[in-house]
């Protein structure tokens, strides 16, 4: 039997955990960045430098989009709007994808 942690919660080293039809991915955020791309792990969540400001949502639009082209499917801020430290749900997508299509 397989325990699914509530949703928004992470596990202590796990970025990634199952969450209903998707899952939940513990993030990183460096907004304003000369760039926006994935740059890896930052302890037990994934970093994302940003383009884009932090002024008025455009760093976590930012954000989404370049997990929505990382991972496809519908992605969505479970909770951090206001903070670096972010977790995202993306649905339609299993953890083994997930993993890999991050190169986790």
């Amino acid at each position: 039997m397989v325990v699914t942690p509530p949703r928004g919660t992470v596990r202590p080293m796990d970025m990634i955990t199952p969450a209903g039809d998707g899952v939940d991915l513990a993030v990183w955020v460096v907004p304003g960045a000369g760039r926006s791309e994935i740059t890896g792990r930052r302890g037990e969540a994934l970093r994302v430098r940003v383009a884009a400001p932090a002024a008025g949502g455009r760093a976590n639009e930012a954000l989404l989009k370049i997990i929505h082209e990382a991972l496809g499917g519908r992605v969505s801020l479970v909770r951090g709007g206001r903070s670096r430290s972010k977790v995202l749900h993306v649905e339609g997508i299993a953890i083994d994808e997930a993993r890999r299509l991050l190169g986790l």
